[in-house]
């Protein structure tokens, strides 16, 4: 398994992939990681400079060899799995780490504390609307804890703001849309908020006072 951490996490999160790679370790799941890891090309895609990301991709595809991908950020697991078929017909076996933990959970190679604890969830673009994946993360965290659904969720939750190329182009209008999706999170009652996406931690984090983690974050916490 080739573990690739996403520019946001090795950069600027690097505890999302110490606790990823902590927990890969205690489940005895052998993995790599790229020495030479560059970006999957997601935000390059979405502000449309094309070309460039076709270059970017070529690059990834000829260091990918025919391997499980795993993946801490939503937008690098839709780029790989959606993007890269669609731009050059590559069909790459991805998998975003809260469909791994679920399955480890499942299997008992994780074993994790049951608290009465309240926390709440939000649903990252990428990996909702655009890949569908709603249960995993849900399945998970109600493993560990109780889960308290904002009003907006699943194909319904509202962006965190950061996506897309905004934080960097335009953090105001970034940190407006993170202040109107906290508000949700407030209205839970919950001090604890789980993402699956470094750019949504990342965003909601530097609006937020309450604790903002990402699920591998979590798990790590509340392992026995």
């Amino acid at each position: 398994m080739l573990y690739f951490r996403g520019c946001t996490t090795k950069k600027k999160l690097e505890n999302i992939s110490s606790s990823t790679e902590k927990l890969l370790k205690i489940a005895n799941i052998n993995y790599e990681i790229l020495a030479n890891e560059n970006c999957c090309g997601s935000i390059l895609l979405r502000v449309g400079h094309d070309e460039e990301a076709r270059k970017l991709i070529k690059n990834n595809i000829s260091n990918f060899k025919n391997e499980k991908i795993l993946v801490s950020c939503a937008g690098c697991y839709r780029t790989f799995k959606e993007d890269y078929q669609q731009l050059f017909d590559v069909n790459l076996d991805i998998l975003h780490t809260s469909q791994l933990f679920k399955n480890l959970i499942d299997e008992n190679k994780l074993n994790i504390k049951k608290s009465d604890v309240n926390v709440t969830y939000h649903d990252p673009c990428h990996l909702t609307r655009h890949s569908y994946e709603f249960d995993a993360p849900r399945e998970l965290i109600k493993s560990i804890a109780n889960l308290k659904e904002m009003e907006n969720n699943r194909e319904n939750s509202k962006c965190c703001g950061a996506g897309g190329g905004v934080k960097s182009a335009f953090p105001e209008i970034a940190k407006s849309i993170a202040k109107a999706r906290l508000k949700e999170v407030e209205a839970t009652n919950c001090e604890t908020l789980i993402t699956t996406c470094p750019f949504c931690k990342l965003n909601l984090d530097e609006y937020s006072s309450l604790e903002v983690l990402d699920l591998s974050e979590y798990i790590f916490k509340n392992l026995e």
